[in-house]
């Protein structure tokens, strides 16, 4: 892996056509036939990705649901999800049901990642940096309803940093060097609530695996159907997080045409800073030299070996075919500048 200006991902990957389809019908299929289905799912995943050139990949989160609906299942004290209050209309994220918890919660078998990242372990090429992902506690709590047990949102998320933790170090356990702890929901709510308890429950959260690990995490304003659910400014985050225990964050750039593009070089002074060049949220391919200048641009606030680059979100809600050209052209953008430096 390059040492100065490499390429990643996020986490997810649009799911094949065929995956979308089965997902609606897995009564119809075996558990060995869905294994299949998971592996072809994330080969397919892979492929993509390594066509691309990126350093680092990961598994397209192919086997969750939405990003972090499915860690739900996982998770006892929980009843089932209810049917949604609004089902028809433009979507939006009050479409999305919340759990409400009945007992203790606990996952005494995990979260699910750790067979992930041995399946992405298990079929992506050497030579590629491989990269898993894990949502943040006060992301999670942000589809539960408080209870008698936990009284509001801040409970909640204090009853699941042991559970998030545990599932870090069990990651960190099976070999994973790479770990995005993903809380987008702090950066969503930072404007109303306080950004320096956010930190220290992210700290409390990743301290087992502090050092053991590449730590990153994932600050952005939503991407629930292509649509944000906050304001979209960074300044209410800092300067509280440029505290958070990581050697990596990423902040989204593209489709907020780069607006407080300084921070990147505050963050810099800190720790590594990932920069989102490919705008998730929109068809328009960008352009080799598009990137080539981004690059460029970020290089104006931060040293190369500061600076990483990846699309601003994940990629599921943005069709496949328009994702492959978007990373392609990400790396090709990367490594012209690259070779101007004289890094490659």
């Amino acid at each position: 892996m390059p040492a100065a200006l490499r390429t990643t991902v996020i986490g997810s990957y649009p799911f094949p056509a065929w995956l979308e389809f089965a997902s609606a019908h897995l009564d119809a299929f075996g558990a060995d036939d869905v294994a299949e289905m998971l592996d072809d799912a994330v080969a397919a995943a892979v492929r993509d990705q390594v066509s691309a050139g990126l350093d680092v990949i990961s598994d397209g989160e192919q086997t969750r649901l939405d990003f972090n609906l499915s860690f739900y299942g996982f998770i006892e004290g929980l009843a089932p999800e209810p049917p949604s209050q609004r089902r028809f209309g433009p979507p939006g994220h009050d479409q999305r049901g919340k759990h409400a918890v009945i007992g203790t919660l606990a996952a005494p078998c995990g979260l699910g990642t750790v067979a992930d990242f041995e399946r992405l372990l298990r079929l992506a090429p050497a030579g590629v940096g491989l990269k898993a992902s894990v949502p943040g506690p006060y992301t999670l709590s942000g589809r539960l309803l408080p209870s008698r047990e936990y009284p509001d949102r801040w409970a909640l998320a204090a009853a699941l940093v042991p559970i998030v933790r545990a599932e870090l170090e069990a990651l960190v356990a099976a070999g994973c060097r790479d770990v995005c702890v993903d809380e987008p929901s702090m950066s969503c709510y930072a404007h109303r609530e306080d950004p320096a308890r956010f930190v220290r429950l992210f700290n409390e959260t990743v301290e087992g695996v502090r050092g053991r690990t590449r730590l990153s995490t994932h600050l952005c304003f939503g991407n629930y159907k292509g649509r944000a659910v906050a304001p979209r400014r960074y300044a209410a985050l800092f300067p509280a997080f440029l505290d958070a225990h990581v050697d990596e964050l990423h902040v989204e750039m593209a489709s907020r045409e780069f607006a407080e593009v300084e921070i990147i070089e505050t963050i810099a002074q800190r720790m590594d800073v990932a920069v989102g060049v490919i705008d998730v949220k929109s068809y328009y391919v960008e352009t080799v030299d598009d990137i080539a200048a981004r690059v460029r641009r970020c290089l104006t606030f931060a040293p190369p070996e500061r600076l990483v680059f990846a699309p601003d979100c994940g990629l599921s809600q943005t069709a496949r075919w328009a994702a492959r050209p978007k990373l392609a052209n990400m790396v090709a953008g990367v490594r012209r500048v690259r070779e101007e430096l004289g890094l490659s």
